[in-house]
């Protein structure tokens, strides 16, 4: 049982929430603080003028029972919808199938285009690049410059914001794992019922009904129900420790009531990690506050769209990998649940790979309504002037950037953690600033709970949660590390650093009909 304060939980996201449902499942008391005003993270559903939509696209599909049985604990049964999984890439006026289809690319490529990408393929395997050390060099290996150039480089650069021969290898091998032009061909060939043994290949997933934000709604219901507390606008403005007993003793939360301090015998952080330590009182040495103002993030934003039914499609999502766009991705959200759009209508959703430094981060939303409206237009996707309105949101914090720096600045960070603070875990993507799913965020709150329920000893740094989206961890013997930090989470390319902006809280904008125009 705990300690009589119980345990504060910082952030309610997937990872937040787990922690506070599986402790309360042990019988140990909690209480969650959420900045924001509404709970879910990045993976909220935000309702706007009835339209209900998602954050990303949140496939539910996972290879771990224990995750499995917690979305079917938290929701019943007829509350997720069986799901076809479809994709489809946009290049030069043309909708190519993802996974690749030979028929339909043969058609879209032309015959002639189509023997180059063969030849080109066929000279990468016979003389590959000499520096496969980056995205480029690997993928082009292993595809061959042309179809690397129509099926990965655009869109790559536009997620990260940087040409992709500055991004380490290291992503690729984890994200294109078991991929090739000879593993293209084949599963374009065999019969698609069921693949599953290639995670990227899936052909069917779950779904909430009215979007992910309903499981984390309803797990917010529950967690009270069970007797812990879910406070949202309400954000942690300090973690207050013990130097001498090396221990965290409380946080101090500020509401539009005030501020005020809360007592906890362990900390569940889920929150940046790089905030994290900024709000630790007293202040951490400045070799750490230092590796922690060095982590840097990719942000995302959504402009979604009303249009008619008639330009609905069926794909829950199309990759636009056309450079003269600076969309990166198409949501259909009316092709996710027939819940979250109304009749007669669907909502587009174009999403935007930004810092929050740059110009689009801070362009007023009838501006990005107005791009988003004639970029849709100009891809040939909706008829114009067929743009009934608009909604934007922008999500801070959205991927952890792994640049050629962070590695080491993590390692500052957790082994002082662990030394000075040894009850405050991080959990979750940014909590443990891991690119990675959402059920590998909410493995790592489960077996955090079972930690402080029961002196578990489990290491969270080493979870590894889908082979297909993970590297391998290599033992000691085979150059791996003893300690767990090779082998982790979800790798997201390795980049050249930059600084980064601060911490924001996600805001959504509504324009009307009459602030949508052409720019």
């Amino acid at each position: 049982m705990g300690d009589k304060n119980g345990t504060v939980v910082i952030g309610a996201g997937p990872a937040g929430l787990t922690a506070a449902y599986e402790l309360l499942r042990y019988g140990e008391p909690v209480r969650v603080f959420e900045a924001d005003d509404v709970v879910g993270g990045i993976s909220r559903t935000v309702e706007r003028d009835g339209w209900r939509f998602d954050i990303g696209g949140h496939r539910f599909f996972t290879k771990v029972s224990r995750v499995e049985e917690f979305w079917h604990e938290i929701l019943a049964d007829e509350d997720f919808l069986r799901r076809p999984r479809m994709s489809r890439i946009y290049y030069r006026g043309a909708l190519y199938d993802y996974p690749l289809n030979a028929g339909n690319a043969l058609r879209n490529l032309g015959l002639l285009e189509a023997l180059r990408c063969v030849g080109s393929y066929g000279r990468a395997r016979l003389r590959p690049p000499k520096d496969q050390s980056h995205f480029e060099g690997w993928v082009s290996a292993r595809f061959g410059w042309r179809l690397y150039s129509i099926f990965f480089k655009t869109y790559t650069e536009k997620v990260w914001g940087m040409p992709a021969d500055q991004l380490q290898a290291d992503w690729a091998a984890q994200r294109i794992k078991n991929m090739s032009l000879s593993t293209a061909v084949l599963n374009a060939l065999l019969p698609r019922r069921n693949r599953t043994d290639v995670t990227s290949l899936i052909e069917e997933f779950q779904y909430p009904k009215h979007g992910p934000g309903m499981m984390w709604e309803r797990c917010t219901e529950l967690v009270e129900k069970r007797g812990g507390s879910v406070r949202t606008g309400t954000g942690v403005t300090a973690v207050h420790r013990d130097p001498a007993a090396r221990r965290a003793t409380g946080v101090t939360v500020a509401d539009g009531d005030g501020e005020r301090t809360e007592p906890a015998d362990h900390v569940i952080s889920s929150m940046p990690i790089s905030a994290l330590v900024r709000v630790l009182r007293p202040a951490p040495p400045p070799e750490v506050l230092a590796a922690a103002d060095d982590l840097r993030y990719r942000d995302f934003l959504t402009v979604a769209l009303v249009v008619p039914e008639e330009f609905s499609f069926p794909d829950n999502w199309i990759y636009v990998h056309d450079p003269a766009a600076k969309v990166g991705r198409i949501q259909n959200f009316g092709s996710w649940s027939p819940y979250l759009v109304k009749d007669g209508r669907t909502c587009l959703g174009l999403e935007y790979f930004v810092f929050e430094d740059d110009e689009m981060w801070r362009t007023p939303d009838t501006e990005l309504i107005a791009l988003a409206t004639a970029e849709l237009e100009r891809l040939g996707l909706v008829r114009p002037g067929c743009v009934e309105a608009g909604h934007v949101v922008r999500m801070p914090k959205a991927y952890p950037v792994y640049d050629e720096r962070y590695q080491q600045n993590l390692d500052v960070i957790r082994d002082w953690l662990a030394r000075e603070v040894p009850n405050v875990h991080p959990v979750g993507r940014n909590g443990m600033h891991r690119y990675n799913n959402q059920d590998h965020s909410m493995l790592t709150a489960m077996l955090t709970a079972e930690n402080i329920a029961h002196g578990a000893g489990h290491d969270v740094w080493t979870v590894n949660v889908e082979q297909d989206y993970h590297e391998q961890r290599a033992s000691a013997a085979d150059g791996g590390r003893a300690d767990g930090r090779h082998g982790t989470g979800r790798d997201a390319p390795i980049m050249p650093a930059r600084p980064d902006g601060h911490r924001r809280v996600a805001k959504v904008g509504t324009a009307t009909p009459a602030a949508v125009r052409r720019p």
